[in-house]
């Protein structure tokens, strides 16, 4: 069963600093990952996901090739290829892999404008060494789907380091 991380940023260069160090973490296989999209409040107030899969892409590709084999026995390549590109990318538009993009866009609608949410889909984890990299971040939990002691344990790091931040920060 997969777990539901959410975290923001006050920055979309943060939140894609962590999903890269976190994609790192995953070529170590300290964790698993689902899925990893980065979701940024623009400041008009509209929505924008950074996915790492683009399935519209992916099917475009796919119905080339095969839109451009079928073509070839009817003598039409070209016509085949177009053919093949257009459903392939409409069907990779209707295609909603990994987390729900509706539910990504809901939940980032609540941030502020120019601040970013990390939406992880965790299969395994190795919590310890993941938790020690998630110090310091200066990010907040806004939803998750770990039990209690994983999540406590997970606020308890990121209020350490927003409580290191403000003891730094001069008393206003």
């Amino acid at each position: 069963m997969a777990d539901l991380l959410v975290v923001s940023f006050p920055t979309e260069a943060q939140a894609e600093e962590v999903r890269s160090r976190l994609l790192a973490m995953q070529k170590e296989y300290l964790i698993e990952l689902g899925d990893a999209v980065v979701a940024v409040k623009r400041p008009d107030g509209t929505v924008k996901l950074n996915q790492l899969f683009s399935p519209t892409a992916a099917g475009a590709a796919s119905g080339a090739l095969w839109g451009t084999l079928i073509g070839m026995l009817f003598l039409m390549p070209l016509a085949g290829a177009a053919v093949g590109a257009g459903a392939g990318a409409l069907s990779g538009k209707l295609t909603d892999v990994g987390l729900n993009d509706a539910f990504m866009k809901d939940v980032a609608a609540s941030l502020h404008g120019g601040e970013a949410a990390l939406f992880l889909l965790i299969r395994k984890i190795t919590a310890d060494k993941v938790l020690a990299e998630f110090k310091g971040i200066g990010a907040k939990v806004l939803r998750s789907s770990f039990d209690e002691t994983k999540e406590t344990a997970l606020r308890e790091a990121l209020a350490a380091a927003q409580d290191a931040a403000k003891a730094g920060a001069p008393p206003a």
